[in-house]
């Protein structure tokens, strides 16, 4: 199974110059409870932005074009389907960029969605367009500001139909 998470502003960006569009504790905690134990799949540039490298306590796939990259803790794979032809995990991750979300949207069985309630203009990385009548919602939850919190945001997972 192929899972995609992100938290994905509204008007679709998630990133800006390789961060987060802000800092939302309890994403980063449900984004933990969730992947713990699990292989998570991303980019070289989502790497590259990990302030501490490799996330621990779960397999780190880096997809990357340079045939000769390595780094601690990772996997290095070139494309998404070297991924799922060698990893075991029931479930897979993908936690971006922009260009892997592209390239697995359409395979993707279930989506693990932070909707930030709030537009950010000077993003400059965005979740492809998602086809809402593909998808099945499953869980939500919505939260309000406070002071841990600038935004409103909703926890949703979707599942494909």
């Amino acid at each position: 199974m192929i899972s995609l998470i992100v938290a994905v502003a509204a008007n679709g960006a998630i990133g800006k110059q390789q961060d987060l569009l802000c800092h939302l504790p309890n994403d980063l905690k449900r984004f933990k409870a969730i992947t713990l134990g699990h292989t998570i799949v991303m980019g070289r540039r989502t790497f590259e932005s990990l302030p501490k490298g490799a996330l621990p306590g779960r397999t780190n796939v880096v997809i990357t074009r340079q045939a000769d990259a390595a780094w601690e803790n990772t996997v290095i794979a070139h494309s998404i389907e070297e991924v799922l032809a060698d990893s075991a995990d029931k479930e897979l991750f993908v936690i971006g960029g922009g260009t892997l979300y592209e390239q697995t949207l359409g395979r993707a069985d279930r989506l693990y969605i932070t909707h930030i309630h709030h537009e950010f203009a000077d993003a400059d990385t965005f979740f492809p367009a998602i086809n809402y009548e593909e998808w099945r919602e499953i869980e939500r939850e919505e939260h309000q500001a406070d002071e841990r919190h600038p935004y409103d945001y909703s926890f949703v997972t979707y599942e494909r139909k």
